[in-house]
């Protein structure tokens, strides 16, 4: 019986008795420091993308985003977006409170500009005058009929209504006698003044004349209206041939202003008789005046 060949013996790997410890996450015992890590190698040629590239050194700083400091002021940025209705008796009385002051101004804004436009229909003090469609009939001005009895067959008259501004005018010719040309002219006009207060203008207009007009005389007369000024000229240098002779009353009675003018060439006047004096001529022109107000009030 013969015996089987013996397998050869194979000889043991040898056995590290401690495998080597892995790097411990556990932090160092107290006042000694963490060995540091080298860096491992890589066969990656490119820089790991989980590690910071390498500062350029010709990059701009990256900016921060900054909080705009206008962006919740008044006027600035956009509104934030609303949140959730504010509740609460505090919240419901502020809210009461800017309603009422709103009222309050948006009323004070409202009532203001009523005044301003005279919406309210009592701004405009125009003192019961009408402004008729034909002066010349509405008109007295009998004191000069003595002087020139002839009526002109065809004044002009004019009209305009307006919300601003009612307007009758008249001019007409006076005569001596029955001739085609008149011996002295009259013009009364009639304002009612519905917006604004002609106080300061008609005041600087008449008033100051004189100032802006040459060898004008300016004399102011109390008793008619609330103010009136009488402005006269003679060129006549006491002719009775050449030159003329002008006078105008410009009265203003609250927001209504009436002016009656009169002018005489002497060229062209009768050569029978002189003319008027200013005199004779500032009296008519005060008498008709007044009557011609009352006339038109109503």
């Amino acid at each position: 019986m013969s015996t089987p060949p013996q397998q050869p013996e194979s000889t043991p790997e040898p056995i590290d008795p401690q495998p080597p410890a892995a790097p411990s996450s556990a932090p160092p015992p107290s006042g000694q420091q963490a060995p540091a890590v080298p860096p491992q190698p890589t066969a990656y040629p490119y820089p790991n993308p989980q590690s910071p590239l390498p500062q350029n050194p010709y990059a701009q700083p990256a900016v921060s985003p900054q909080v705009n400091p206008y962006a919740t002021q008044p006027g600035y940025g956009y509104p934030p977006p609303a949140g959730p209705p504010a509740t609460g008796r505090n919240t419901a009385g502020r809210a009461v409170l800017w309603a009422v002051v709103g009222a309050v101004v948006a009323s004070a804004a409202w009532a203001a500009g009523l005044f301003l436009t005279g919406g309210f229909g009592t701004s405009a003090d125009l003192r019961g005058y009408r402004a008729p469609g034909n002066l010349c009939a509405g008109a007295d001005y009998s004191s000069f009929k003595a002087e020139y009895p002839v009526d002109d067959s065809a004044p002009t008259k004019n009209a305009m209504k307006d919300p601003a501004l009612d307007e009758s005018s008249c001019s007409l010719s006076l005569k001596k006698t029955s001739t085609s040309y008149g011996d002295a002219y009259l013009t009364l006009q009639l304002d009612l003044h519905k917006k604004t207060d002609p106080a300061p203008e008609f005041t600087a207009t008449w008033k100051n004349y004189g100032d802006s007009h040459t060898d004008y005389d300016v004399t102011p007369v109390h008793g008619i209206g609330d103010e009136a000024y009488l402005v006269t000229q003679d060129t006549s240098n006491g002719s009775t041939t050449s030159g003329s002779r002008y006078a105008t009353l410009a009265v203003r009675d609250g927001w209504t202003t009436f002016t009656m003018y009169y002018s005489a060439y002497f060229s062209s006047y009768d050569s029978d008789t002189d003319p008027p004096s200013l005199a004779d001529v500032t009296g008519w022109l005060k008498t008709d005046t007044r009557s011609t107000l009352q006339q038109l009030k109503g």
